[in-house]
């Protein structure tokens, strides 16, 4: 059922734009550290659209399971819920349309603050159900601000997560009584450019190999992300080292998780892209 029903008469589109714009303000705050009163934006919004707080607050619910799927960051304390109104697509591409320094937010250079190495791995995202698709308009809007292709091209996001994970695994290792083998550790990607096929050589704690390959967003677990042909081929050849560490809410709460080949028991590929040739 969606929310404009649970919670009274429709959005119209001039009071779904005066959320959202209130709800990037949010946002922007959170993501630089700088404070806000939740409860303030609220009250104003409350006060200025006629609407009960039960209202705004499941609608600011419905902007987080939005930019959930377009691999965005999202409010804390405003827990995705995606029982849409389909206004809601048309008001969210008005603004980044209108907004793209949003789409590309933030511009992270490091990792926010992790406490223990023990909350920062996480178990992979559930199989999303086949019977639940993503509602056609926002498909469309996927599309159009595709994250998967958003984050390859930004490359301080990349090397700031192989940054991150380095410490992480230097960290652990230490932390496991193997400080000569944290030393051992090599940012291959820097080292050599990112044409090995993996990202970071590390260790397990017994010694053994590991080659990461990593992968960063500041979406959630779910965002969509790419794999060259060369990736690929080397989870194939090596599939008792090679990993892929999926770094994901980077600018938040970066967590990771592991997904080991053979990588089809994990996640769905496709072909993205073709190589044309005479």
């Amino acid at each position: 059922m969606d929310g404009e029903k649970v919670f009274g008469k429709p959005w119209r589109d001039d009071e779904l734009d005066a959320i959202i714009v209130d709800y990037f303000a949010m946002l922007t705050l959170e993501l630089a550290g700088l404070s806000y009163v939740k409860a303030q934006h609220n009250a104003a919004l409350m006060a200025r659209l006629g609407r009960s707080h039960r209202s705004v607050e499941f609608k600011h619910q419905n902007i987080s399971a939005v930019l959930e799927e377009l691999g965005l960051p999202w409010i804390r304390g405003y827990i995705p819920k995606p029982n849409y109104q389909n206004a809601i697509f048309d008001a969210i591409e008005r603004y980044l349309t209108h907004h793209p320094e949003s789409v590309e937010l933030p511009q992270v250079t490091e990792a926010a603050p992790s406490t223990a190495i023990g909350t920062v791995f996480v178990d992979p995202p559930a199989a999303r159900a086949v019977d639940r698709p993503l509602p056609a308009r926002l498909q469309r809007l996927v599309r159009k601000f595709d994250p998967a292709e958003r984050d390859k091209r930004n490359r301080s996001l990349g090397v700031a997560g192989e940054a991150f994970v380095l410490n992480i695994e230097r960290r652990r290792l230490v932390e496991a009584d193997r400080a000569d083998l944290a030393r051992k550790i090599r940012w291959v990607a820097q080292e050599q450019g990112d044409g090995a096929g993996y990202d970071i050589l590390s260790f397990s704690a017994g010694g053994k190999e590991h080659l990461l390959e990593v992968k960063t967003t500041n979406g959630s677990a779910r965002t969509p992300f790419f794999l060259s042909r060369n990736e690929c081929n080397l989870a194939s050849e090596r599939p008792l080292e090679w990993l892929l560490y999926r770094v994901h809410k980077f600018a938040t709460e970066p967590q990771i998780f592991i997904v080991a080949p053979p990588l089809e028991n994990t996640v769905s590929l496709r072909p993205e892209s073709w190589r044309a040739s005479f």
